[in-house]
């Protein structure tokens, strides 16, 4: 069966019409497979959901009990037939509970990756290598000039910055749901143990991590402590509410922002980035095309990001490449933007 007949870009996302599901649909729909929790994968409304139980939680956390008609939890390696295909869950290493997709149907493997990195992450299970016909990979940092190095390093810029001015708070911008619970997790290892301060929106997510058995060390609400006593901590917020009113209840606030944007220093320039912070959760130009030539695909669709750049690449590798053009999807700043409250 060609590649085609089993995915296919539709306007709801992509579709499997053998199976009757979408990949995480922008768009109510019968049947869906998501791939993690971020909100510009994981929408309310369906009738069924099928994935991960991590990311069952996860929505049901920021939607409601009745964010689904129905749900089904799919453990990592689990086959599940859907009409006349098998789809198989795959770890993503991008957030707790993130998969991979893996679509077979008579002869034809198609994985989709949802969202991923192949770095380490003391957060998630860690990303893994599914060989098959056709790759469907992001391409969020599919530009040359983005290589992530390593997020320990820039733990330790950060602790530095901390040792450097203990009279002044590090108020550092992080996504909610994955990139705030790393980057405590990296503050953890690193040495750091005193309290990490959250702003409300992190709440939730954090302690929905700690339930799952992910150590974090001890953690307090900035919400109800005096602003004195902020003087040299760090403190995790949502990357909008770096740059509110809310921060005015630190002394003299160090402003940091975990992304990998930060490459770009003219992107911390136009936030007002003090201390810039190159993590991410997605991979980077080296992880992307790395983790392309070991799936051993002989044909790779690229989605959501820097398409052409990366199809690029892999049409001089001898491999068959399109960008999918699928819409809808942006990086997780964005849709926490629209999605999160700012409370204190």
């Amino acid at each position: 069966m060609r590649p085609q007949d089993i995915l296919s870009p539709v306007p709801a996302g992509l579709f499997c019409k053998p199976g009757n599901f979408h990949i995480d649909p922008v768009r109510p729909v019968e049947r869906a497979v998501i791939t993690h929790g971020h909100s510009d994968h994981a929408r309310a409304g369906h009738g069924a959901v099928l994935a991960t139980q991590e990311t069952l939680d996860i929505m049901r956390l920021r939607y409601g009990e009745n964010f689904a008609g129905s749900t089904q939890a799919v453990r990592y390696g689990e086959e599940i037939r859907l009409g006349d295909v098998t789809v198989k869950f795959h770890p993503a290493g991008h957030v707790l509970g993130s998969a991979q997709i893996a679509v077979s149907c008579k002869d034809t493997c198609i994985v989709a990756s949802g969202d991923y990195k192949d770095v380490r992450d003391p957060t998630c299970a860690p990303f893994e290598v599914v060989p098959c016909d056709v790759f469907i990979t992001e391409a969020t940092f599919g530009l040359p000039v983005f290589r992530h190095g390593n997020a320990a390093d820039e733990v330790k810029k950060l602790l530095a910055s901390a040792a450097l001015f203990p009279e002044r708070a590090h108020l550092v911008g992080a996504y909610s749901l994955g990139k705030a619970q790393r980057v405590i997790a990296l503050i953890r290892e690193a040495g750091y143990d005193a309290p990490i301060y959250l702003h409300g929106a992190m709440e939730k997510a954090t302690h929905y991590y700690q339930s799952r058995g992910i150590g974090l060390g001890e953690l307090r609400p900035v919400r109800g402590t005096k602003k004195a006593d902020l003087a040299g901590a760090i403190a995790l917020a949502p990357p909008t509410a770096t740059s509110d009113i809310w921060t005015r209840r630190f002394p003299d606030p160090v402003t940091a922002f975990a992304s990998g944007w930060m490459r770009v220093r003219a992107r911390a320039r136009q936030r007002g980035v003090e201390l810039p912070l190159v993590i991410s959760d997605h991979a980077d130009w080296d992880g992307l095309t790395a983790t392309i030539a070991a799936t051993g695909a002989g044909e790779v669709w690229v989605t959501h990001g820097q398409e052409d750049a990366l199809v690029h690449w892999c049409q001089t590798k001898g491999l068959a490449a399109r960008p999918l053009d699928l819409v809808g999807y942006g990086d997780e700043e964005e849709s926490e933007a629209l999605s999160e409250s700012e409370e204190a």
